[in-house]
């Protein structure tokens, strides 16, 4: 969801010519999807409004990985990107969310404005975390709190179940301005996130991917928002478990420069050997078993 902070340009590529613009060109119509989205907001078109942003995380997911496959990453992308970033993730989800679910209160404008400065200042953090040699390897497979597009998706929540199921306690005033705030504070913590680049698949899962993946396409033509709020669900649940594995990998220096897949095999063994663990065999389906080779009648053997 984040691809776009996960990118490093410390220079100029090495592509010449309309090449080298690809990248830019795909985090310009990023921004122009976040900006959109203000103008569907305040068309009244809160489902358009929610797709645009959903376009423009998607849009920034991939803009960093082509210019990484085409090398032509530079100082000028990275700057464009985070600007983009700021706009479509920061101000414009403030604005949504102020003009539809905040808007008559002008405690709902402060609640926007924190959300946009958490989102800017995020954005400044990770600016700082890219250029400090002192990190650990390990480090780069972690997001430092929730990242921008995410952010903005889960701010956008309280939209999407109004979209879904209409007006209820979940779009009250006092209920969005809670969730905006916690919202605001998951992007500012320094509570670790996993990047996408750190998550791999086993080859066995594989096909059970390709098959969510097929659920998933359906859902977002059928039910778009439920979508949406299942994702983001299942996006905050993870949060614990990254929590976790970031202060096992952190207290294991032997594993800082391992890939993650080796990190797992050691952590698996790890409980394997745990004392006091006893992993028992299953005799009660070994009894039965035993008991139908018993009770089973001699089969009458041929010998002519």
């Amino acid at each position: 969801m984040a691809a776009a902070e996960s990118t490093v340009s410390d220079g100029e590529g090495g592509r010449t010519g309309p090449v080298r613009l690809l990248p830019s060109a795909v985090t310009v119509l990023a921004l122009c999807a976040g900006l959109s989205a203000v103008k569907f907001g305040l068309d009244g078109r809160l489902g358009l409004s929610l797709a645009m942003i959903g376009a423009a995380a998607v849009l920034d997911s991939l803009d960093g990985r082509i210019a990484r496959m085409l090398d032509a990453t530079s100082r000028m992308g990275a700057e464009l990107d985070s600007l983009a970033d700021a706009i479509s993730f920061g101000v414009a989800p403030a604005l949504v969310l102020y003009v539809t679910l905040l808007e008559g209160s002008s405690g709902g404008w402060v609640i926007a404005l924190i959300y946009a400065v958490s989102i800017v200042l995020r954005l400044a953090r990770f600016n700082t975390l890219i250029d400090d040699d002192s990190r650990p390897a390990f480090a780069g497979e972690y997001f430092v709190g929730v990242p921008a597009p995410a952010g903005a998706l889960i701010a956008l929540t309280p939209l999407a179940v109004q979209q879904q199921w209409g007006t209820g306690w979940w779009s009250s005033y006092y209920v969005v301005a809670t969730w905006v705030v916690l919202s605001a504070l998951l992007i500012v913590s320094r509570i670790p996130t996993l990047a996408l680049k750190s998550v791999s698949v086993p080859p066995r899962m594989a096909a059970i991917l390709l098959v969510a993946v097929g659920v998933a396409g359906a859902a977002l033509i059928t039910f778009p928002f439920v979508l949406l709020i299942v994702l983001i669900a299942m996006y905050l649940a993870h949060i614990p478990f990254a929590i976790r594995s970031k202060r096992w990998v952190a207290a294991r220096p032997e594993t800082w420069e391992a890939k993650p897949a080796e990190r797992r095999a050691v952590r698996r063994a790890a409980r394997r050997e745990r004392p006091g663990i006893v992993r028992r065999r299953r005799p009660a389906r070994a009894g039965r078993s035993s008991a139908r080779l018993r009770l089973r009648p001699p089969v009458p053997r041929d010998d002519r």
